[in-house]
């Protein structure tokens, strides 16, 4: 087997100071020291299967194999997963076993390999999908993302990943700040999704209608539009023309989101209609489903 490339090795060591995502906590994640993700060097995986609750475009008939990874960079106060993302369930395993779970979802019959929010363990995650590869895999890679990840970080995955999922949460910094423990959320993430784009460009699909290659934006609808949604629409369309989106109707008020008084309500479903509309209009592909 050939060596590692270099683009990857650069990546496990920058744990040493760790920079991977744009919080740059600084810590060394190879001697156990813990930041924001509270992660050490090796990938924690909660679990590992093929799921049919994805947008239909990923499942197709064999239902997109994910493997979900506990942690996250981000502190979403109504997370709808914070059991996993906010949580230490699931077993440390090393990018050579990471690599095993891609070929055995793929040996299932799996539509693709979803990597569930890689973003604080992208070193291990492109390593895997490198060694993956490597052995023969050959089904599409999606890079399922909470949208707040470094541009740096992202180009080793540069034919790596095939499909990109980011959320782009805010259109407004200061909800940013307050629901997600980040000051700077929508330029962050505005600037990743024109690297996604710029490597894999548009959502393609198959003849079957199952997606092989492009960016996938989602976006969660907030009450009283605390996301700014409709000038997400307009950025995420400005940044990846031609990219699926996925309006999502799904709020509900979880983890923590009832001690801020302005998330603890539903939504108005006419405004996610309008929202669709918007998002097809300025040539965006709909897509819907997922949760």
């Amino acid at each position: 087997m050939s060596e590692i490339p270099a683009a990857l090795a650069a990546l496990r060591e920058r744990l040493r100071a760790c920079d991977l995502c744009p919080r740059r906590c600084g810590v060394d994640r190879l001697e156990a020291e813990e930041g924001q993700c509270r992660s050490s060097s090796r990938a924690r995986v909660c679990s590992v299967g093929a799921h049919f609750g994805e947008e239909q475009v990923l499942v197709g008939r064999g239902g997109s194999g994910t493997i979900f990874l506990s942690g996250c960079n981000l502190g979403c106060v109504f997370c709808q997963n914070s059991d996993i993302s906010q949580g230490r369930a699931g077993s440390e395993l090393e990018a050579i076993l990471l690599a095993g779970h891609a070929l055995e979802l793929a040996s299932r019959g799996c539509e693709n390999v979803n990597f569930v929010t890689p973003s604080h363990q992208p070193h291990a995650v492109l390593e895997a999908i490198w060694l993956a590869r490597q052995r023969g895999l050959r089904l599409p890679v999606v890079y399922n993302c909470g949208g707040y990840e470094s541009v740096e970080t992202l180009r080793p995955a540069e034919s790596l990943v095939d499909i990109y999922m980011p959320d782009f949460k805010y259109a407004d910094p200061d909800a940013g700040l307050r629901y997600s423990g980040v000051p700077d959320y929508p330029q962050v993430a505005a600037a990743a999704l024109a690297e996604m784009f710029r490597q894999v460009g548009p959502l393609q699909l198959d003849e079957r209608g199952v997606a092989r290659r492009g960016v996938l934006v989602r976006h969660l609808v907030l009450p009283q539009d605390l996301a700014r949604s409709e000038q997400v629409v307009e950025r995420v369309a400005a940044l990846a023309p031609g990219a699926g989106i996925n309006v999502m109707a799904q709020y509900r008020p979880a983890y923590r989101a009832r001690r801020y008084p302005e998330l603890a309500r539903s939504l108005a479903g006419q405004t996610v209609a309008r929202l669709r509309r918007r998002a097809a209009a300025l040539g965006l592909l709909r897509v819907d489903g997922g949760w």
